[in-house]
């Protein structure tokens, strides 16, 4: 064996205090695995995240989500249209999604302009709460069509902001979207 194969990290994966598995890796990445451990980090610590990798995490966690259902998913190039991707249930019609995600309780928001009511759009809501597993609803557009304490619809005359749909996402008004867990809409459209 050659010194510098000596020299090369290595992790050992234990089994009741047992090695059963040990893995030679670069220094680069036993580097990273110490500070992790140093960290202690842990699975669903949202706050480590900045927004764009929220985001990128809540978009890839709906299309999983939707293929572990055996809907087939169809992503967009450009997101200039409110359309994160498109997807469908084996033959049947194929239904548009735009995705947020929130970490704490607040307002979310589509511009009425990219966000136009109808039957085949939907609104996938990932909330991140801290050190808990994703929160995901399913929301189709028409629920806008009755606003309430939730669903807003503001227009904004007279003033910079464009007019939009909006989700009061506030503690009060949480029990609201259970009717909209991921899992009963997802139901509804694989009939």
């Amino acid at each position: 064996m050659k010194k510098e194969d000596h020299d090369k990290p290595t992790m050992a994966v234990e089994d009741d205090g047992e090695i059963i598995l040990e893995v030679e890796m670069d220094r680069e990445n036993a580097d990273w695995i110490r500070a992790a451990r140093k960290k202690k980090m842990r699975r669903f610590d949202w706050k480590v995240l900045n927004k764009q990798q929220v985001g990128s995490y809540a978009e890839y966690f709906v299309k999983m989500e939707f293929t572990m259902y055996g809907f087939q998913v169809y992503t967009t190039e450009v997101d200039d249209r409110g359309i994160d991707f498109v997807t469908r249930y084996e033959n049947s019609h194929f239904i548009e999604i735009q995705v947020k995600s929130i970490r704490k309780p607040g307002y979310v928001f589509m511009q009425k302009s990219k966000y136009d009511l109808n039957g085949n759009l939907y609104l996938a809501l990932a909330i991140l709460n801290q050190e808990e597993p994703p929160k995901l609803f399913l929301i189709p557009s028409n629920a806008w069509k009755s606003p309430n304490s939730l669903f807003t619809d503001k227009d904004y005359e007279g003033k910079k902001s464009k007019p939009e749909w909006g989700l009061n996402l506030s503690k009060k008004n949480m029990g609201q979207l259970e009717m909209y867990r991921f899992d009963r809409v997802i139901e509804t459209l694989i009939k």
